[in-house]
């Protein structure tokens, strides 16, 4: 079993760029960590693909991310947390430690106790039942209303995010009738916090919101913590990985991290 060190980095894997909104919570909540990052650009989205092509995916990933000698992974995807999850643990089993973006999403709502939620996701997330299941775990009285919006991540991946087509797309979503009366709605991709002001202008501020940026990043932060693993000095510079690169990547990476990035290929 190798040794883990505080100062080596904390992988983060996406399907592609999307998972940078989960990169930017683990740097603000966790500054002295440095990042090595790596969306699969090439293969985007996860969401229409078969769970076995997910997990080849990750499987792959997590294997770059390991010799890069991380010795945390945060699959920041909801496909690939879903599909993949339990192989990547079971397969690196003492090599690294492990966080998915399901089960820190899934405690933060429960803890609110509300009588029925909506769901948003990609079709893979949305047909495992996984957060129905998992909500309905914890509190077996919640009414969950899982719903498939697989156009939104490629649209948000390209950077079409406030246009007349994205706001008439999320307007057709969100009206679904499942909807009505629910508590919260979980944005259950890492692409969608970039929508929360538009999902947030159309229920009117009378539905909260939640998505896994800030609950993945306290996870990871107590799991470092608990197992001393947290790093004191001063993080070495942040890298960027994908497996295909274009000019509208580049600039979306940028918007997605909320900051000026290089991507590497």
């Amino acid at each position: 079993m190798p040794f883990l060190a505080n100062q080596q980095p904390i992988g983060v894997f996406d399907s592609g760029i999307g998972g940078l909104t989960v990169a930017n919570a683990l740097v603000r909540l966790l500054p002295n960590e440095s990042l090595v990052y790596f969306g699969d650009t090439a293969h985007m989205p996860y969401g229409d693909k078969s769970p076995d092509a997910i997990r080849y995916y990750s499987l792959q990933i997590a294997q770059f991310l390991m010799r890069q000698h991380c010795k945390m992974v945060v699959i920041a995807c909801n496909s690939a947390s879903t599909a993949a999850y339990n192989i990547l643990t079971d397969f690196f089993k003492g090599q690294a430690q492990f966080v998915n973006v399901v089960d820190p999403l899934v405690h933060a709502v429960a803890r609110h106790r509300f009588k029925k939620v909506g769901v948003i996701a990609t079709n893979v997330t949305t047909q495992s039942g996984v957060y129905p299941r998992r909500l309905k775990a914890l509190q077996p009285d919640i009414e969950v209303v899982s719903l498939a919006t697989p156009l939104l991540a490629p649209m948000i991946e390209n950077g079409q995010i406030d246009t007349p087509v994205c706001r008439y797309m999320l307007a057709d979503y969100l009206s679904h009738p499942g909807f009505q009366n629910i508590g919260a709605l979980l944005l259950a991709c890492t692409h969608y916090p970039l929508l929360k002001p538009a999902i947030n202008d159309f229920f009117e501020g009378r539905v909260q919101i939640f998505d896994s940026t800030d609950v993945v990043a306290h996870t990871a932060r107590q799991q470092l913590e608990a197992s001393w693993l947290l790093n004191t000095d001063p993080p070495v510079a942040h890298r960027f990985y994908v497996s295909d690169i274009t000019p509208g990547f580049q600039q979306a990476a940028s918007m997605f991290f909320g900051a000026d990035i290089d991507l590497i290929k």
